[in-house]
Protein backbone atom coordinates (compact mmCIF):
# COMPACT_ATOMS: atom_id res chain seq x y z
CA UNK A 1 0.00 0.00 0.00
CA UNK A 2 3.12 2.09 0.83
CA UNK A 3 4.82 1.53 -1.74
CA UNK A 4 1.96 1.79 -4.17
CA UNK A 5 1.48 5.55 -3.04
CA UNK A 6 5.52 6.02 -3.21
CA UNK A 7 5.48 4.83 -6.59
CA UNK A 8 2.11 7.08 -7.51
CA UNK A 9 3.88 10.27 -5.80
CA UNK A 10 6.97 9.57 -7.90
CA UNK A 11 5.12 9.65 -11.21
CA UNK A 12 3.23 12.95 -9.88
CA UNK A 13 6.66 14.65 -9.55
CA UNK A 14 8.26 13.44 -12.77
CA UNK A 15 11.49 11.78 -10.32
CA UNK A 16 12.11 7.86 -9.23
CA UNK A 17 14.15 7.53 -6.34
CA UNK A 18 16.91 5.27 -6.23
CA UNK A 19 16.79 5.20 -2.74
CA UNK A 20 12.82 4.66 -1.38
CA UNK A 21 14.14 4.96 2.22
CA UNK A 22 14.56 9.12 1.60
CA UNK A 23 11.28 9.80 0.17
CA UNK A 24 9.40 7.57 2.78
CA UNK A 25 11.45 9.50 5.30
CA UNK A 26 10.82 12.81 3.52
CA UNK A 27 7.00 11.86 4.34
CA UNK A 28 7.57 10.52 7.91
CA UNK A 29 5.96 13.24 10.24
CA UNK A 30 7.16 12.46 13.80
CA UNK A 31 4.45 11.60 15.69
CA UNK A 32 4.31 8.55 13.05
CA UNK A 33 7.53 7.62 13.40
CA UNK A 34 6.58 7.60 17.79
CA UNK A 35 4.51 5.42 16.42
CA UNK A 36 5.84 2.90 14.46
CA UNK A 37 9.14 3.49 17.24
CA UNK A 38 10.95 4.47 13.94
CA UNK A 39 14.49 5.81 15.40
CA UNK A 40 14.46 9.36 16.05
CA UNK A 41 16.42 10.35 12.82
CA UNK A 42 13.17 8.89 10.67
CA UNK A 43 11.58 11.62 10.63
CA UNK A 44 11.45 14.71 7.77
CA UNK A 45 13.24 16.96 9.83
CA UNK A 46 16.84 17.06 9.21
CA UNK A 47 16.04 16.69 5.40
CA UNK A 48 13.81 19.90 5.68
CA UNK A 49 16.71 21.59 7.15
CA UNK A 50 18.43 20.36 3.86
CA UNK A 51 15.94 21.03 1.53
CA UNK A 52 15.15 24.73 3.32
CA UNK A 53 19.24 25.53 2.46
CA UNK A 54 19.22 24.32 -1.34
CA UNK A 55 15.59 25.58 -2.18
CA UNK A 56 17.15 28.80 -1.02
CA UNK A 57 20.21 28.16 -2.78
CA UNK A 58 18.13 27.52 -6.35
CA UNK A 59 15.45 30.44 -5.37
CA UNK A 60 18.54 33.21 -5.25
CA UNK A 61 20.53 31.85 -8.17
CA UNK A 62 17.28 31.86 -10.39
CA UNK A 63 16.14 35.64 -8.73
CA UNK A 64 19.71 36.60 -8.91
CA UNK A 65 19.65 35.79 -12.95
CA UNK A 66 15.77 36.88 -13.78
CA UNK A 67 15.60 40.25 -12.21
CA UNK A 68 19.36 41.80 -13.20
CA UNK A 69 18.20 45.33 -12.20
CA UNK A 70 16.69 44.55 -8.59
CA UNK A 71 18.78 45.63 -5.94
CA UNK A 72 19.97 43.16 -2.93
CA UNK A 73 16.53 44.35 -0.94
CA UNK A 74 13.82 43.67 -2.96
CA UNK A 75 15.19 40.37 -4.45
CA UNK A 76 15.58 39.32 -0.63
CA UNK A 77 11.37 40.32 -0.08
CA UNK A 78 10.92 38.42 -3.65
CA UNK A 79 12.63 35.72 -2.06
CA UNK A 80 11.30 35.64 0.86
CA UNK A 81 7.23 35.66 -0.34
CA UNK A 82 8.02 32.93 -2.87
CA UNK A 83 9.53 30.40 -0.27
CA UNK A 84 7.77 31.65 3.05
CA UNK A 85 5.38 28.86 4.86
CA UNK A 86 1.72 29.05 2.75
CA UNK A 87 3.42 29.82 -0.25
CA UNK A 88 5.32 26.16 -0.55
CA UNK A 89 2.29 24.58 0.94
CA UNK A 90 0.34 26.43 -1.76
CA UNK A 91 2.88 24.32 -4.19
CA UNK A 92 2.39 21.25 -2.51
CA UNK A 93 -1.34 21.36 -2.66
CA UNK A 94 -0.90 21.71 -6.42
CA UNK A 95 0.65 18.16 -6.80
CA UNK A 96 -1.25 16.84 -3.82
CA UNK A 97 1.31 16.67 -1.49
CA UNK A 98 -0.31 16.18 1.69
CA UNK A 99 -2.03 13.23 0.85
CA UNK A 100 1.19 11.43 1.34
CA UNK A 101 2.21 12.41 4.52
CA UNK A 102 2.69 9.91 7.09
CA UNK A 103 0.84 10.91 9.99
CA UNK A 104 0.46 9.47 14.23
CA UNK A 105 -3.63 8.78 14.70
CA UNK A 106 -3.45 11.75 16.98
CA UNK A 107 -1.50 14.43 14.67
CA UNK A 108 -4.14 12.95 11.93
CA UNK A 109 -7.54 13.21 14.14
CA UNK A 110 -6.56 16.96 15.03
CA UNK A 111 -6.41 18.40 11.12
CA UNK A 112 -2.80 18.30 10.75
CA UNK A 113 -2.88 16.67 7.08
CA UNK A 114 -4.27 20.06 6.76
CA UNK A 115 -1.60 22.72 8.44
CA UNK A 116 0.48 24.63 5.97
CA UNK A 117 3.57 24.14 8.62
CA UNK A 118 3.57 20.34 8.17
CA UNK A 119 2.88 20.70 4.31
CA UNK A 120 5.76 23.02 3.85
CA UNK A 121 8.29 20.91 5.89
CA UNK A 122 7.34 18.01 3.79
CA UNK A 123 8.21 20.04 0.51
CA UNK A 124 11.35 21.32 1.86
CA UNK A 125 12.50 17.90 3.05
CA UNK A 126 11.32 16.41 -0.65
CA UNK A 127 13.71 18.98 -2.05
CA UNK A 128 16.33 17.66 0.52
CA UNK A 129 15.57 13.95 -0.01
CA UNK A 130 15.94 14.25 -3.97
CA UNK A 131 19.42 16.41 -3.29
CA UNK A 132 20.87 13.42 -1.63
CA UNK A 133 19.41 10.84 -3.94
CA UNK A 134 20.45 12.89 -7.31
CA UNK A 135 22.45 15.95 -6.51
CA UNK A 136 21.64 19.66 -7.10
CA UNK A 137 20.79 19.31 -10.84
CA UNK A 138 17.58 17.04 -10.28
CA UNK A 139 16.89 18.86 -7.01
CA UNK A 140 16.82 22.18 -9.20
CA UNK A 141 14.74 21.01 -11.59
CA UNK A 142 11.59 19.96 -9.05
CA UNK A 143 12.18 23.09 -7.75
CA UNK A 144 11.48 25.10 -10.97
CA UNK A 145 9.21 23.19 -11.78
CA UNK A 146 7.08 23.41 -8.59
CA UNK A 147 8.05 26.25 -6.93
CA UNK A 148 9.60 28.22 -9.39
CA UNK A 149 6.81 28.15 -12.38
CA UNK A 150 3.87 30.42 -13.45
CA UNK A 151 5.49 32.95 -10.92
CA UNK A 152 3.34 35.93 -11.88
CA UNK A 153 0.16 33.92 -10.57
CA UNK A 154 1.66 32.58 -7.73
CA UNK A 155 3.37 36.17 -7.09
CA UNK A 156 -0.12 37.54 -7.18
CA UNK A 157 -1.64 34.77 -5.13
CA UNK A 158 1.08 35.31 -2.10
CA UNK A 159 1.06 38.72 -1.65
CA UNK A 160 -2.29 39.26 -2.65
CA UNK A 161 -3.78 41.60 0.60
CA UNK A 162 -0.84 43.35 0.34
CA UNK A 163 -1.62 44.11 -3.31
CA UNK A 164 -5.02 44.63 -3.12
CA UNK A 165 -4.31 47.30 0.00
CA UNK A 166 -1.56 49.34 -2.25
CA UNK A 167 -4.54 48.98 -4.98
CA UNK A 168 -7.53 50.73 -2.79
CA UNK A 169 -4.62 52.85 -0.85
CA UNK A 170 -3.34 54.51 -4.87
CA UNK A 171 -7.30 55.03 -6.07
CA UNK A 172 -8.93 56.09 -2.37
CA UNK A 173 -11.71 54.05 -2.62
CA UNK A 174 -12.34 53.54 0.74
CA UNK A 175 -11.20 51.27 3.70
CA UNK A 176 -10.45 47.82 3.19
CA UNK A 177 -11.37 45.25 5.44
CA UNK A 178 -12.35 41.29 5.98
CA UNK A 179 -14.95 39.83 7.56
CA UNK A 180 -15.70 36.03 8.58
CA UNK A 181 -19.33 35.05 7.73
CA UNK A 182 -19.05 31.13 8.04
CA UNK A 183 -17.50 28.95 10.31
CA UNK A 184 -17.88 25.33 9.50
CA UNK A 185 -16.55 21.86 10.53
CA UNK A 186 -14.95 20.03 13.60
CA UNK A 187 -13.17 22.05 15.72
CA UNK A 188 -9.77 20.78 14.93
CA UNK A 189 -10.75 20.86 10.96
CA UNK A 190 -12.44 23.98 10.68
CA UNK A 191 -13.39 25.47 7.39
CA UNK A 192 -13.75 29.57 7.59
CA UNK A 193 -14.98 31.78 4.78
CA UNK A 194 -14.56 35.49 4.42
CA UNK A 195 -15.41 38.54 2.38
CA UNK A 196 -13.16 41.41 1.52
CA UNK A 197 -15.12 45.16 1.18
CA UNK A 198 -14.06 48.09 0.02
CA UNK A 199 -16.36 50.43 2.34
CA UNK A 200 -19.68 48.07 1.90
CA UNK A 201 -18.99 46.95 -1.40
CA UNK A 202 -18.20 43.16 -1.51
CA UNK A 203 -15.14 42.36 -3.93
CA UNK A 204 -14.33 38.82 -3.32
CA UNK A 205 -14.88 35.69 -0.95
CA UNK A 206 -12.19 33.36 0.31
CA UNK A 207 -12.55 29.98 2.25
CA UNK A 208 -9.36 28.30 3.89
CA UNK A 209 -8.73 26.33 6.89
CA UNK A 210 -7.78 28.84 8.96
CA UNK A 211 -9.37 33.06 8.87
CA UNK A 212 -5.88 34.21 7.36
CA UNK A 213 -6.04 31.53 4.55
CA UNK A 214 -9.31 32.59 3.83
CA UNK A 215 -8.73 36.22 3.81
CA UNK A 216 -5.71 35.50 1.23
CA UNK A 217 -8.08 33.37 -0.67
CA UNK A 218 -10.63 36.58 -0.52
CA UNK A 219 -8.47 39.29 -2.02
CA UNK A 220 -7.24 36.97 -4.33
CA UNK A 221 -10.22 36.57 -5.89
CA UNK A 222 -11.14 40.41 -5.56
CA UNK A 223 -7.76 40.99 -7.67
CA UNK A 224 -8.68 38.19 -10.31
CA UNK A 225 -12.06 40.49 -10.77
CA UNK A 226 -10.15 43.65 -11.57
CA UNK A 227 -8.19 42.01 -14.10
CA UNK A 228 -10.99 40.21 -15.74
CA UNK A 229 -12.55 43.76 -15.58
CA UNK A 230 -9.77 45.77 -16.54
CA UNK A 231 -9.09 47.60 -13.44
Amino acid sequence: MLENKMSQLEQTIGYTFRDKSLLKQALTHSSYANEQKINKNGDYERLEFLGDAVLELVSSDFLFREYPQLPEGQLTKKRSSMVCEPALAFCAREMALESYILLGKGEEATGGRMRDSIISDVMEATIGAIYLDSGIAEAREFIHRFILSDLDHKVLFYDAKTILQEIVQRDNEGALHYELVKEEGPEHAKTFTVEALVGEEKVGVGTGHSKKAAEQQAAYEALLRRKGEGV
